[in-house]
């Protein structure tokens, strides 16, 4: 008998050249407007948003309040927007991956067993600070804070020191009075304007500390991250619980230790020894 023939299989279409019918034009019009937040420009307005990306206001009003009820867009007082959280959780996975992590996390991994205390590294995106690496040694109040978590920065000791290195008018268009809404700690400053004197003294002392601002019972003491032009781009920490460890005692004990292991990772990243 002759061999049965097989019915031809159709190919499946290739993952890597999507075909034009799969393609969902409201959705890529969505993403265009969420590739307009920059660091440059993290706000806009729902007219300028329209005016930069060419598609209609109505459809961009109607896109913006759909992001905003998903949480990847912030309303602001003033009426401006923001990316929201989950378009910051969104990156968590790639920022992983970044050399910055790559290079840190060693060298993080080394000062948490040094000091027996939870290390994490930061970087700033909005008013708010990112977790990239969390090493947590201790029983913190904070205990729910993972890496792609976000916390306001004006609460944090990272997020001063971030602040503290930008210019007066990137401060002052970052920092809203959104950013120091609840919850915080007892001894946390509320407005803009109680917090630039201690941003001065950040920026000339070249640490930050956290004095129950962020919860009550934590401390932490921060130090910058520099990247092969020397520019601040991240921040490092060690984490404590108040009753174990004084302002003074945190300062004292862990600040160089800190400061030695943020010099490590800037020289790995190419910034010259100070």
């Amino acid at each position: 008998m002759p061999a049965r023939r097989r019915p031809a299989q159709t190919a499946a279409p290739a993952e890597s050249a999507p075909r034009p019918e799969y393609r969902i034009e409201a959705l890529a019009k969505g993403l265009r407007l969420l590739a307009l937040f920059t660091e440059q420009h993290p706000a806009w307005r729902v007219s300028d948003m329209a005016a930069a990306t060419g598609v209609p206001l109505p459809t961009v009003y109607r896109m913006v309040m759909t992001l905003t009820a998903e949480g990847y867009l912030v309303h602001l007082p003033n009426g401006d927007y923001r990316p929201g959280v989950r378009v910051l959780t969104l990156g968590s996975a790639a920022l992983r991956s970044m050399d910055l992590v790559e290079l840190a996390t060693p060298e993080l991994k080394a000062l948490a067993e040094a000091t027996g205390e939870t290390v994490n590294l930061c970087v700033l995106t909005g008013d708010r600070v990112l977790y990239l690496v969390r090493i947590r040694n201790s029983d913190l109040v904070t205990a729910n804070i993972q890496v792609g978590s976000t916390l306001p920065a004006v609460f944090t000791s990272i997020g001063k020191l971030l602040l503290a290195h930008l210019s007066d008018d990137e401060l002052a268009t970052r920092v809203t009075a959104g950013s120091f809404l609840p919850p915080h700690g007892p001894n946390a400053k509320l407005s803009l304007d109680e917090l630039r004197d201690e941003l001065a003294a950040i920026r000339k002392d070249g640490s930050a500390v956290q004095d129950e601002e962020l919860a009550f019972g934590l401390r932490s003491i921060a130090v910058p991250v520099r990247d092969a032009s020397g520019r601040v781009i991240a921040g490092l920490n060690v984490a404590v619980q108040a009753r174990d460890w004084s302002a003074q005692r945190l300062i004292r004990e862990l600040r160089p230790q800190a400061a030695r292991t943020a010099q490590e990772i800037s020289t790995l990243l190419g910034c010259s020894p100070e």
